[in-house]
């Protein structure tokens, strides 16, 4: 069932489609840029917490070895 169109009809479906594309275009990237982005925070988060962990090991090592150190002191 192929219909046939008037020239009017035809060239606004042409102009419709031309403003449409960059829309969708435009949304994907937005897409793409969030997707990048909430990559980047959670990998930024995990560096964070693994950083705050090994600051909170080497603290606890570090007072460890002060109590000991004291210990044979006396």
């Amino acid at each position: 069932m192929t219909e046939k169109h008037s020239l009017s009809r035809q060239r606004a479906e042409i102009a419709f489609n031309a403003i449409q594309t960059p829309f969708f275009a435009k949304a994907e990237a937005v897409e793409e840029l969030a997707s990048i982005s909430q990559h980047r925070d959670a990998k930024t988060q995990r560096l964070r917490e693994a950083r705050l962990a090994k600051k909170m090991e080497d603290s606890a090592s570090a007072t460890a070895a002060l109590v000991a150190k004291r210990a044979t002191a006396r």
